[in-house]
């Protein structure tokens, strides 16, 4: 199904690179979303207003707020599919994200308004609504067709990777989810009368449920907001791509910089033999930067570092050493490493740790403790140490 609407309403819809084919599938996934929550809106709060129930009164209210969620995609994706101007040279990807924000408010809205509604019911002590066959039934069709826009939104995301298809579509199972709860208490009352409320009682169930997917979704978005951590798929493929040009030896501070889905810029320092070519090693940088770009669509800046790598002291002692910070945490790593010899008293060993973000050791502290390995290692070493962050994640 997903595949022929996008053949028949996407042109060049296996272009998912390109930000016009992305707004389509964006538009494609708002307009089936406001038409299969405008059937499941109407329906519901006829039935649940003829039988007044509130649970299925929310659920309707709910695929209301489903569909102004659905309006907020098609406008996230317009509005992210702009150009670069020159307030926003980046572009304006990020939208996406405002987009995904807001719909995850809403899904916070509805759940906070289900709540006081049902709490207000059991403490009036209102008597449960009475289902007809006709309420069961459309409560099994918003089951199914939930269940197919979850199918639809998510095929959709995958292909595009996009966080506001994706959310929609794990709000749409969450809504099949919290239907089929429903359709157990109407199933329940209408077997066994139950003495108590049992349709509010759900309608709390199910409105903790849509609270709980609202919180999850904005924690996410605000993630994208404030600046995610690469997807690590995505920095093993950039060092592979990196490290298959000859003549680099090694990389380090990597750090990649998203402005929205399929907006993304990196820059790495590359580790080159200090005698080599400066002529030939530009022109590798200039076709490596290239080569990431047109394989990860990445905007990749490469800056130089020329690295001792014939002088088998230096070797040795850079070995030494890296092995020796490893013992006080397996993710410290080093590189820049340089050594200067100074008579026979002196070593300075002149080189940068990049310290995950999460080590709970200060930075006077683990200079100390790398002073130490170091003089285990020879008396005469002298650590000149800068101390770089870990933006990758790892």
């Amino acid at each position: 199904m997903a595949n022929l609407l996008l053949r028949l309403f996407v042109p060049n819809y296996e272009n998912v690179k390109d930000p016009a084919v992305r707004e389509k599938y964006g538009q494609l996934g708002g307009v089936f979303g406001i038409i299969c929550n405008l059937i499941l809106c109407t329906l519901k709060i006829v039935i649940g207003t003829l039988t007044a129930s509130i649970s299925i009164v929310a659920d309707g209210l709910n695929n209301l707020s489903d569909m102004g969620s659905s309006i907020i995609t098609i406008i996230g994706f317009k509005l992210a599919g702009k150009p670069a101007d020159s307030d926003h040279p980046f572009g304006h990807g990020r939208f996406e994200y405002l987009a995904a924000f807001i719909v995850s408010m809403l899904i916070l809205l509805v759940g906070g308004e289900l709540m006081i509604s049902s709490v207000k019911t059991l403490i009036a002590g209102e008597a449960a609504p009475t289902y007809s066959w006709v309420a069961i039934g459309i409560l099994v069709f918003s089951v199914v067709l939930k269940f197919f826009m979850f199918l639809f939104n998510r095929n959709l995301g995958k292909k595009i990777d996009s966080d506001v298809l994706l959310a929609t579509a794990q709000d749409s199972i969450n809504d099949s989810i919290a239907t089929v709860v429903i359709l157990v208490a109407a199933l329940i009352s209408m077997w066994l009368h139950p003495s108590f409320n049992l349709d509010a009682i759900m309608a709390i169930g199910v409105a903790l449920f849509i609270l709980w997917a609202g919180f999850s979704a904005a924690r996410d978005t605000v993630h994208d907001l404030l600046g995610n951590p690469p997807e690590p798929e995505l920095i093993e493929e950039l060092e592979q791509n990196i490290l298959s040009f000859s003549g680099f030896v090694g990389i380090h501070d990597l750090m990649v910089h998203n402005y929205g889905p399929g907006r993304q810029f990196a820059s790495v320092h590359v580790e080159v033999p200090q005698d080599v070519d400066i002529v030939a090693c530009h022109e590798q940088i200039d076709l490596c930067e290239k080569y990431v770009c047109e394989r990860t669509g990445v905007q990749l800046v490469i800056h130089m570092d020329p690295i001792d790598v014939h002088n088998e002291a230096v070797s040795e002692a850079r070995k030494q050493m890296a092995e020796a910070i490893r013992t006080i945490d397996e993710r410290l790593t080093l590189h820049d490493f340089r050594m200067t010899p100074a008579a026979n008293t002196r070593t300075n060993l002149i080189f940068d740790v990049v310290i995950p973000a999460d080590l709970r050791i200060d930075q006077s502290e683990l200079k100390q403790q790398i002073d130490s390995l170091a003089r285990q290692i020879n008396p005469t070493y002298v650590c000149v140490i800068t101390f770089d962050m870990d933006y990758t994640g790892k």
